[in-house]
């Protein structure tokens, strides 16, 4: 049987570079129907750029993405989006909002007025057809969000971050409500896709999670959820699955378990995270209770924080040495025991020394610097370098990162205003 969507090879580049690095690079999955697929990833792995792809809103630079047995080439009739922001227009009412789809295709008073009704009922607004949207909640924008995708009867439903912008306990009873819907066959939507970067969001709602690696996002595992509705987030079986998530988003390409990272090379992308963030991590770490070492969804949770929050600060703190990733745990290293046992300025030091010997560019600044009979250099020069490399948002972004740990360890200094760097 042919499956409802079938995205084929999927490569999606900006740039006109010829060598330029692609967003999307290679990606295939399926979705068939009766199926809820989560696509999970870390912040600028594609996943919102693949969903926009899959609704005709952006065109692949390679591969194929089918529909329904026929090519994707503009926007489909029976795809529909509910997105992060509640995109809702101030001047409707509920209702009116409701209806915008249906009229845009066309479709008659009578009949978009008893289909907007239909829907606003079934997400639970019935009462509030002519509030407006400045009347309702967050919750309520996003079910006028998704009362409005529904109503069109799309046989695919895409939702880009439909959740994230609530607080917990809303979202949780609007994810519930949803799923009930879905179960006793009032959403008529044959299957959903869902982007999220909550790992235990995909767990509790998805069928299946497709997880994209990053630059370039590709398709690095399939995690089947096997798990009846309604599902007991503190059950071992739900556990182990986010671990197993957990796992194959931190593992490194074709690496077997226990692996340890390559060394940073001079035009790798740093993730922008501050001396205090990955000070927090190591101090969390050392905790008598974990004596060390910790588990992933554990630490998320005990920290409170997100999927592209803990992981750039994971990867800042094993790329400086302090911690080491293996099998969906992070463990503290000898030297992170040192860092967190000493006081303030001892710390500076030590994170200068490891600053320069596992960050290329940091040291290579600072060997421009001592080399120069001024000791200056414009940040212009180390741009152009890391060019050679990355995109200019990446090149500024990797710069002010680095920038931020030369600081704090005074390996250098930056001038702001005159954007030159200096021997501290």
């Amino acid at each position: 049987m042919e499956p409802l969507l079938d995205v084929r090879k999927v490569v999606k580049t900006y740039s006109i570079e010829p060598d330029a690095e692609p967003v999307l690079d290679g990606v295939e999955f399926t979705l068939g129907t009766r199926e809820i697929v989560g696509l999970l990833g870390r912040s600028g792995c594609g996943k919102s750029t693949l969903l926009r792809l899959i609704a005709g809103l952006d065109a692949a630079t390679g591969g194929e993405i089918r529909f329904a047995g026929q090519a994707v080439d503009g926007p489909q009739p029976g795809i529909a989006m509910v997105f992060q922001s509640f995109a809702l227009f101030p001047w409707l009412t509920v209702q009116q909002n409701v209806e915008l789809g249906l009229e845009a295709r066309g479709v008659p008073e009578g009949e978009r007025r008893s289909r907007a009704l239909a829907a606003i009922d079934m997400v639970g607004l019935d009462g509030y057809e002519r509030a407006f949207p400045k009347e309702l909640s967050g919750g309520m924008r996003q079910r006028v969000g998704i009362a409005r995708a529904l109503v069109v009867h799309p046989r695919l439903l895409l939702m880009d971050e439909a959740f994230s912008a609530l607080d917990v306990l809303t979202a949780e009873t609007l994810r519930t409500d949803f799923i009930d819907l879905w179960l006793e066959g009032k959403a008529t939507t044959e299957a959903v896709l869902l982007v999220t970067h909550n790992i235990e969001e995909a767990v509790a709602f998805c069928d299946r999670v497709v997880i994209l690696s990053s630059h370039p996002g590709r398709v690095a595992a399939e995690v089947a959820i096997p798990l009846k509705h309604p599902r007991d987030r503190q059950s071992q079986p739900f556990r182990d699955l986010v671990d197993r998530i957990y796992a194959a988003l931190t593992k490194r390409g074709d690496a077997g378990p226990g692996s340890t990272r390559p060394p940073a090379t001079l035009g790798e992308k740093l993730p922008r995270v501050s001396a205090n963030e990955i000070a927090g991590l190591i101090e969390a770490l050392a905790e008598p209770q974990r004596a060390g070492k910790a588990d992933l969804p554990e630490l998320a949770d005990a920290l409170g924080l997100t999927l592209d929050t803990l992981l750039p600060t994971l990867e800042a703190t094993e790329l400086l040495g302090f911690a080491h990733l293996r099998d969906g745990d992070v463990l503290l290293t000898p030297e992170g025991r040192v860092y967190f046992d000493t006081d303030l300025l001892r710390r500076k030091e030590i994170f200068a020394t490891h600053l320069a010997r596992n960050v290329p560019l940091a040291a290579h600044i600072r060997r421009v610097l001592e080399e120069r009979h001024s000791h200056t250099a414009p940040r212009a020069r180390f741009l152009a370098e890391l060019e050679d490399f990355l995109e200019t948002d990446e090149s500024e972004a990797t710069l002010d990162a680095v920038i931020a740990w030369g600081r704090f360890a005074e390996l250098f200094a930056y001038d702001a205003e005159r954007a030159d760097f200096t021997l501290e």
